[in-house]
């Protein structure tokens, strides 16, 4: 089978689609481009994202609807630092409000940290999930810490953060950066985590430390061309439509949308045709008819030879 070598089948209810998005451009990227050191500078402490930025957002957004992914994306699971949930609300969040009328709690509350935006509303925009294990490395770089949650649930109130076991940010250490290995088993427990979830279609926004080095370990069974297309970097505010299949039994789920065609029974049986009763349905129905018809002719056939045999004699 020459020609299947090059694809992969695999059951849909064992696939499920990751939208990855990288956070849009942040204070602390155009410091960090000019002078690498600015990284670990306590000025850029859970850096916001520029005006840039927003214009980044803004151009997703409107591709996000353009495309209809807006209708299919069914949960968005963001990294809890500023520029990833500024991200991720303004992506896929809701409208902002008409006349200050308050109709749905907010993503992001108006004019956070004296920038000036609307607030985003909750309403039509699927639930938002904040979870530690998609942050970006871990310590030194002050730009990598994260606020309290308690002052996260008052910028961003309609996201959830209960997934969150610590109020202040006991991950990060000034001290300790987090090793490539590290962050790869990190973001390999990520995405296990996210297999969990019954939502087939995910909205993730994170970071580029995390992406890299967990999209690293995928891809050594394609065509190289495929493998650079899953590896290669992510700009600020890209976005990348991935496919994850549990080839392994990881998940339990079963399928929403087979339809296994029974013999029918009950009500269903008492009005079904009686031929299909005796011989069943379908291709098997068929089969049965065929060689019951096939019996009858042998056993006719055998009769005339008897016959002819005894005229002969």
């Amino acid at each position: 089978m020459d020609g299947a070598a090059g694809l992969g089948l695999y059951p849909l209810h064992r696939c499920k689609t990751i939208h990855l998005v990288r956070h849009a451009q942040g204070l602390h990227n155009v410091a960090g481009e000019k002078e690498h050191s600015a990284y670990m500078s306590p000025d850029f402490f859970d850096a916001q994202i520029t005006p840039l930025g927003w214009d980044q957002v803004d151009n997703l957004r409107k591709h996000v609807h353009s495309s209809g992914l807006s209708r299919s994306i069914e949960l968005v699971v963001v990294s809890p630092l500023l520029r990833t949930m500024q991200t991720a609300v303004g992506v896929f969040g809701g409208e902002g409000y008409a006349d200050g009328i308050i109709n749905a709690p907010p993503l992001m509350a108006e004019n956070i940290l004296n920038y000036n935006r609307p607030a985003i509303s909750s309403l039509n925009s699927p639930p938002f999930v904040a979870m530690e294990l998609c942050r970006e490395r871990l310590g030194v770089n002050w730009c990598d810490k994260r606020r309290s949650i308690s002052e996260y649930t008052t910028l961003f109130p309609a996201i959830d953060f209960s997934l969150i076991e610590s109020d202040d940010d006991t991950l990060w250490e000034l001290e300790v950066r987090e090793t490539n290995e590290d962050i790869a088993r990190r973001g390999l427990k990520f995405l296990n985590w996210l297999w969990t979830r019954e939502e087939r279609e995910i909205a993730v926004v994170t970071h580029s430390a995390l992406l890299m080095h967990t999209l690293a370990a995928f891809g050594d069974d394609c065509h190289p061309s495929v493998k650079a297309e899953i590896c290669k970097p992510f700009n600020n505010c890209e976005l990348r439509p991935l496919v994850i299949v549990d080839r392994s039994m990881i998940g339990s789920s079963s399928t929403k949308t087979n339809y296994p065609r029974k013999i029918a029974q009950g009500t269903d049986a008492q009005n079904a045709d009686p031929k299909e009763k005796k011989f069943g349905e379908g291709n098997n129905g068929i089969r049965m008819k065929a060689a019951t018809k096939m019996k009858a002719l042998v056993k006719k056939l055998k009769v005339k030879k008897r016959e002819a045999s005894c005229h002969i004699c």
